[in-house]
C-alpha cells in the first residue's frame, strides 16, 4: 500500500527568473511533471543557494518528511519505495529499453545543455556568468561562475566533449531528438497510452529547450523539426501543468519562458 504523501512536501531549486541556468530548469521541471504524474503535489521553493544546500550538489532536491533526495533518479526510486511508481506495468524488456532511452537523454541533450552554458563563449559572457552570479556581489559572482565554469569544462574534457564544436554538439542533440521521435512516433507516450518517468524526463529537457531564450535559436530548431516532439511537449503542458496554482514552479508564470500554447 502507498504511504501518505505529507503535504508540506517541497522542491528546492534555484530563483526562477534571474538565477537557473537552462541545465538545471530542466532538471528541476523534470522532476515536476514527475511528481504530477504521480499524482504527488509538492511545492516548489526557489532559494539562492539551493545548489549548496543540496546533499549531492545538484538541483532539484525534494524534502519530503524528515528525508531530503536529490535529482531524478534517485527521486523516482524514492517515491517508488512510497508506493508511487509510473512504470510498474512495464515489462523488463520495456523497463531496459526505457533506461537505455534515459540515459541517451542525460548523455546528450543535458550533457549538451551543460556544454552550450558553460563551453561556448559568448553564451557564458551574456547568459550564465550574469546568471548564475546574479544572487552574489561582486568579486564572489565572478568567482563561483569561474569555479564552476572549471568544473564542468573539466567534466567536458573526462567524457570527449571538450574539443567538440557548436555544431558537433548540436548533431548530437539531432540525433537523440531523431530516436526520441523514431520511439514515440504517434503514441501519446512513449510506452502507449501511461506515461513514465521518461516521459517526464524528456519534457522536462525538451520543454525548457523549446522555451528558454538563448543566444540563437539554433538548439530549439533541433527540437522543433520534430513534430511529434512539440506535441508531446504540448499535451503533457496541457494535462499536468495548465491550470495548477500559479507559484514559481508553474510554466505560465516565468518572465523568461513562452508557453508552447501561444
Amino acid at each position: 500500500a502507498a504511504e501518505p504523501w505529507p503535504e508540506n512536501a517541497a522542491l528546492y531549486q534555484q530563483l526562477k527568473d534571474e538565477q537557473i541556468l537552462l541545465s538545471d530548469n530542466a532538471s528541476s521541471l523534470a522532476v515536476q511533471a514527475f511528481l504530477q504524474m504521480c499524482n504527488l503535489p509538492i511545492r516548489v521553493i526557489c532559494r539562492a543557494n539551493a545548489e549548496y544546500m543540496s546533499p549531492s550538489g545538484k538541483v532539484p532536491f525534494i524534502h519530503v518528511g524528515n528525508q531530503v533526495v536529490s535529482e531524478l533518479g534517485p527521486i523516482v526510486q524514492f517515491v517508488k519505495a512510497k508506493g508511487h511508481s509510473l512504470s510498474d506495468g512495464l515489462d523488463e524488456v520495456q523497463k531496459a529499453e526505457m533506461k537505455a532511452y534515459m540515459e541517451l537523454v542525460n548523455n546528450m541533450l543535458l550533457t549538451a545543455e551543460l556544454y552550450l552554458q558553460w563551453c561556448d563563449d559568448v553564451t557564458v559572457e551574456e547568459i550564465t556568468h550574469p546568471r548564475y552570479g546574479s544572487p552574489y556581489p561582486w568579486p564572489l559572482n565572478r568567482i563561483l561562475s569561474y569555479q564552476k565554469q572549471w568544473e564542468v569544462r573539466r567534466k567536458m574534457k573526462a567524457i570527449g566533449w571538450a574539443g567538440k564544436t557548436l555544431e558537433q554538439v548540436l548533431e548530437d542533440v539531432d540525433q537523440c531528438c531523431h530516436a526520441l521521435s523514431q520511439r514515440l512516433g504517434t503514441q501519446p507516450y512513449f510506452f502507449n497510452k501511461q506515461p513514465t518517468e521518461l516521459d517526464a524526463l524528456v519534457f522536462g529537457h525538451l520543454f525548457t529547450i523549446l522555451t528558454t531564450q538563448l543566444i540563437t535559436d539554433e538548439l530549439s530548431e533541433k527540437v522543433k523539426n520534430y513534430s511529434n516532439l512539440t506535441a508531446f511537449c504540448r499535451r503533457i503542458e496541457q494535462q499536468y501543468f495548465e491550470g495548477r496554482e500559479k507559484d514559481c514552479s508553474t510554466i505560465a508564470a516565468r518572465s523568461s519562458k513562452r508557453s508552447l500554447l501561444r
